[in-house]
């Protein structure tokens, strides 16, 4: 599944904002803020009249301000300023001096002022006055600047907690729709050519793209279109990429979603957010609707719920269910989910009539992956020892995503050797790397461990070679990777979904080799063993309480898909339970002691399995054909079914060939 990500953006959406409502609230609380600190630089102080006089008496009054025939400002002497008394009387005023004004007071008629002073003052002292007029800006702000800077800042906090600004942004748009569209003018790139390894869930979808391009071939024998479709399947496997496909396609308008953007902490904004978008959705008919991750407000309603509480994904799920099922089938809109959770959505939302189709979007199997594997590898330089089947079949259960990394990783191992080519010696690596994790090259560990950890693996190696269910190896590497990973064996199930019991029995028993092989060859076990023995251990309660495949509990499944994930009750009893136990541990009793007399018999070839690996750290399953023979099996494995197929192709893709015209 190879995804070019070439989906244009989206011209309805807002551009990044700048941020200018922070500015402008920095610049009016720096102007308040520079006001007041200039009013208290002025150091004024009120005095009565009779003071003021005794000032002018005294000869400390340099100048004298009529302002707005309501006050009087005075200013003192540069010999005033430095007297004690006043320095002691302005000591909380740390810029007291400058020049002035230093006093006030209030008066009752300028011409009554100006006769009382010239009377007042000697005829020898030149005290000047002046009259101002000025409009008192820092009361204003005192008084208004704090609620103007209050409704700015929740302004601005608001639009920043609705996601921005425009629309869907502010608080009166939070209940728009936050779906992308796309349309003619920024369609998506991405093809149904571009999506392999789904072919089954192609065919499903092409069937509502055909009926958005031409209707009438259904309408006129009188078929109805399905109004949904709901893609299911693990994470990485294609299915919003299938959706990107069909958006390609089909050349309508396109709304891409994903289900947590109905989520929002307002109550009732969910499912304002619904409605506006099947608005827009029927002025744009026909058109799709993608809603990726629709599991976020799809959950079974009550699950988890308080009593008497409000749920508000509760809210935003009926309004979705109201709304896939109010318009007309003609109405020209299909919904397409996606999820990797189908087992928590309500019953009444995958109802035929709303989600009429569920198309399984599963893990490729070893052609899918090799489909897949050849979508991938066309931008990139290939070598010619580059097969694309043994890329195939030495991923086993790799979903789409996982494929695209690998070839990504290959070219990168690839540029960081300085190779002209992406060779396959650069694929096992990316391979390993991407299973195993980074390769610990500075891990230091003891010959004596390194030689466990060989017997190990060859445990597995050899007890799968010689079991004829079990999947047989395809490459076993000794080399330390990740955390905790001294080592791992690597297998090609068969495309298969009955198992019977003789080979789960088999499979349990090569799992178990590791350990097994530790018991004969040196008497004792490690904790290397931990995660075989969990899978073991989940394998053999599976065959007990699932399967039914224990003669002593007969046909009883105590396996429940309807119950949820929180319950803990069992629906068995303490006697059974006991039971159960005792079966499960009799069952692996018995693999394992299988599995240790097979490693007895079979000493020599463990012995040689574990000795090459201590030479060259990774085998392959060609590397185990040359060291002890084929299977002694008459059915081949499924790596050699698939590497034998007739219609067999040339390995090397097309970017190869320029390579080799430049070289």
């Amino acid at each position: 599944m190879s995804e070019n990500n070439g989906s244009p953006s989206n011209p309805n959406r807002n551009p990044r904002r700048t941020g200018y409502q922070g500015w402008i609230i920095a610049a009016l609380v720096m102007s308040i803020l520079g006001i007041t600190l200039f009013s208290q630089n002025t150091t004024v102080r009120p005095i009565n009249q009779k003071k003021f006089e005794k000032m002018v008496q005294a000869r400390e009054v340099q100048s004298v301000t009529i302002v707005n025939n309501e006050f009087v400002e005075i200013t003192l002497t540069q010999q005033a300023v430095q007297d004690p008394k006043y320095k002691a009387l302005f000591a909380d005023k740390p810029y007291f001096g400058g020049t002035g004004p230093h006093f006030r007071f209030e008066i009752t008629s300028a011409e009554k002022f100006l006769d009382d002073f010239q009377k007042l003052k000697p005829a020898s002292d030149p005290v000047d006055y002046n009259f101002d007029r000025r409009s008192d800006w820092t009361g204003f702000l005192s008084t208004w600047g704090f609620l103007i800077i209050t409704i700015l800042a929740m302004y601005f906090i608001l639009g920043r907690m609705t996601g921005g600004g425009g629309p869907g942004g502010q608080i009166f748009n939070i209940g728009r729709s936050k779906a992308t569209l796309f349309d003619a003018e920024n369609k998506v790139k991405i093809m149904f050519n571009d999506v392999a390894g789904l072919e089954e869930a192609k065919e499903e979808i092409k069937e509502i793209v055909d009926y958005l391009k031409s209707p009438g071939k259904f309408t006129k024998l009188g078929a109805k279109i399905p109004k949904g479709a709901l893609l299911i399947g693990p994470p990485g496997t294609g299915k919003t990429l299938l959706a990107k496909a069909v958006a390609g396609e089909a050349a309508v308008p396109f709304f891409s979603l994903s289900g947590s953007d109905f989520v929002e902490m307002f109550v009732g904004v969910g499912a304002a957010r619904v409605r506006d978008l099947f608005k827009q959705a029927k002025e744009k008919a026909p058109c799709i609707i993608f809603i990726d991750e629709i599991d976020a407000v799809g959950r079974s309603r009550g699950r988890g719920a308080m009593p008497g509480s409000n749920d508000e994904r509760e809210n935003t799920l009926n309004s979705l269910l109201v709304e896939m099922d109010g318009f007309a089938t003609d109405s020209g809109i299909i919904i397409l989910a996606a999820t990797n959770r189908p087992d928590v959505l309500d019953s009444a939302l995958l109802r035929a009539g709303r989600f009429d189709r569920q198309i399984s979007v599963d893990k490729p199997d070893v052609i899918g992956r090799e489909a897949i594997f050849k979508v991938h590898l066309k931008p990139i330089k290939l070598n010619e020892d580059v097969d694309v089947r043994k890329l195939a079949t030495q991923t086993p259960g790799f979903a789409g995503a996982e494929i695209a990394n690998v070839c990504n990783e290959a070219a990168l191992i690839a540029a960081r050797r300085d190779r002209e080519s992406v060779t396959m010696q650069d694929f096992q690596d990316a391979m390993d790397r991407v299973i195993g994790g980074l390769e610990k090259k500075n891990k230091l560990i003891s010959p004596e461990e390194k030689k466990i950890v060989a017997y190990h693996e060859a445990g597995h190696a050899v007890s799968g070679w010689f079991l004829e269910h079990a999947d047989p190896l395809v490459k076993v590497t000794i080399v330390p990777r990740g955390v905790a990973a001294l080592g791992y064996a690597q297998y090609l199930p068969r495309e298969q979904y009955l198992y019977r019991t003789e080979q789960l029995m088999d499979e349990m028993c090569m799992t178990l080799g590791g350990r097994a092989a530790e018991d004969v060859v040196f008497g004792k076990v490690s904790t290397g063993a931990l995660s075989d023995l969990e899978r073991v251990t989940k394998l053999a309660y599976s065959m007990v309480t699932v399967y039914g495949l224990n003669d002593k509990l007969g046909n009883m499944s105590y396996y429940d898909s309807k119950q949820s994930e929180y319950a803990f009750n069992k629906p068995y009893s303490e006697e059974t339970a006991r039971m159960i136990d005792e079966e499960v541990r009799k069952i692996i009793d018995e693999a394992y002691q299988r599995c240790r007399v097979l490693l007895s018999d079979k000493r020599e070839e463990l012995e040689t399995i574990a000795q090459k690996l201590l030479e060259k750290e990774i085998l392959f399953q060609s590397d185990m054909e040359d060291l002890i023979g084929k299977r002694p099996f008459e059915r081949e494995t499924a790596y050699a079914e698939f590497m034998n197929r007739p219609d067999k192709v040339e390995p090397i893709l097309e970017p190869t060939d320029s390579v080799n015209e430049e070289k």
